[in-house]
């Protein structure tokens, strides 16, 4: 999955184009740039790959989401549904809009279950944000559909899915704006960076003035003559993460063919052993295949096996136990504990997130492995892997 497993002579060439010029900041300075305007060029190229108008970068993928909410006019006692198996980067970004998070429960997508989200409505929500985990697809046609009825913002978290589809439409284009993180460890890595996809003019307008001080960037050379229509962040990525990035989003075809080709060989080696259910995929072509996310019959069995699986050399996240993506050890959160005040903290009716309970999300992730899948492996390491998983699976 990573694409820092094929870092290479792409990446040293734009990477060297900018520091060629000595400039590293995306704006201004075009006199010494030499023509080369990196996060200009990724932006173009992500929107033709996603099919959105408009695309533009940030810092990171939380940096996205946060200048997507503020873009979309979420804010001060909105409510915003989410799902409870994310990063913490989706709750953060609420927390830091003056937004409240709503958790709604998953079903085997893995995802927002969109039968559930009428349980969590209320005159206070805005916007639902699902989170398509793990590099597939939220049933997100039927969630577009309850916004659209509703009359609520569809935000997307495809931070993980880069690639994806559903029906053929990229993952992150269903809704008002989608969001991607391309960090160390993605599809497509920027080393940190992330990006805002929009088809919505006013939008993108506000994306790239609030991640720059609220910079209108109409001053030309002299960023000193730029107006501020906005109060805003410094969330840019710089010159030296977009090369990065360009060189990898380039590489976006093969890495993903590479990754659907193991993951199917791995899934077809499982598909017979006793007690393995799969995820539910509601568009299994449009799959990123940056996981393969499987099921036991039962919690014991689910945590057995992940035992087995790390005793073998095949260590698979077990997501119920684990600290940063499900919000069962979110303890922080629980306690709201915030360095400084956060507008959130003035919010009336902030639900118990000490006590929430969600058992049908439980019920999935009490029993769910995935199996991060690599770019790298060879045909003898997915041999190797098979036998493993085989002999912890039905030892």
């Amino acid at each position: 999955m990573p694409g820092f497993e094929i870092f290479g002579d792409k990446e040293r060439k734009e990477v060297g184009d900018v520091l060629s010029t000595g400039v590293l900041m995306r704006y201004g300075f075009e006199g010494a740039r030499n023509g080369h305007y990196k996060a200009l060029e990724f932006e173009k190229k992500l929107g033709d790959i996603t099919g959105s108008a408009f695309s533009h970068l940030c810092a990171s993928g939380t940096a996205a989401l946060s200048t997507a909410m503020a873009a979309c006019g979420i804010g001060a006692e909105d409510e915003v549904i989410i799902p409870p198996f994310t990063f913490v980067a989706t709750f953060e970004a609420v927390l830091q809009a003056g937004a409240v998070p709503v958790f709604g429960e998953i079903d085997e997508t893995l995802c927002l279950n969109p039968d559930r989200l009428e349980a969590v409505l209320t005159p206070r929500t805005r916007a639902v944000v699902p989170v398509h985990m793990c590099g597939a697809m939220a049933r997100i046609d039927e969630i577009r559909d309850f916004c659209n009825q509703k009359g609520l913002i569809l935000l997307e978290d495809a931070c993980q899915a880069l690639g994806g589809t559903f029906q053929g439409k990229h993952l992150g284009s269903f809704g008002m704006a989608g969001c991607f993180s391309f960090d160390a460890v993605k599809t497509v890595t920027c080393g940190e960076g992330g990006a805002v996809i929009t088809d919505d003019p006013q939008v993108y307008e506000t994306c790239h003035q609030y991640a720059d001080h609220g910079h209108d960037h109409l001053g030309g050379p002299d960023r000193g003559a730029d107006d501020h229509p906005i109060l805003g962040c410094n969330y840019r990525i710089s010159e030296l993460n977009a090369a990065v990035g360009l060189a990898q989003l380039k590489k976006l075809d093969q890495i993903l063919d590479t990754q659907r080709r193991n993951k199917q060989i791995l899934k077809d080696a499982m598909t017979d052993l006793p007690g393995i259910s799969f995820r539910y995929l509601p568009d299994p072509f449009g799959d990123s295949a940056t996981f393969l996310s499987f099921m036991l019959p039962t919690e014991e069995k689910a945590r057995q096996a992940g035992k087995k699986l790390a005793e073998n050399g095949v260590p698979c996240p077990y997501w119920y136990a684990n600290n940063w993506h499900y919000y069962r050890q979110w303890h922080h959160l629980k306690k709201m504990a915030a360095a400084s005040p956060m507008a959130v903290e003035l919010c009336s009716n902030l639900p118990d997130y000490q006590h929430l309970a969600l058992p049908e999300s439980d019920a999935v992730m009490q029993r769910t492995l995935s199996m991060q899948i690599m770019l790298s492996w060879s045909d003898q390491d997915l041999e190797q892997r098979i036998a493993a998983i085989k002999k912890s699976i039905t030892a």
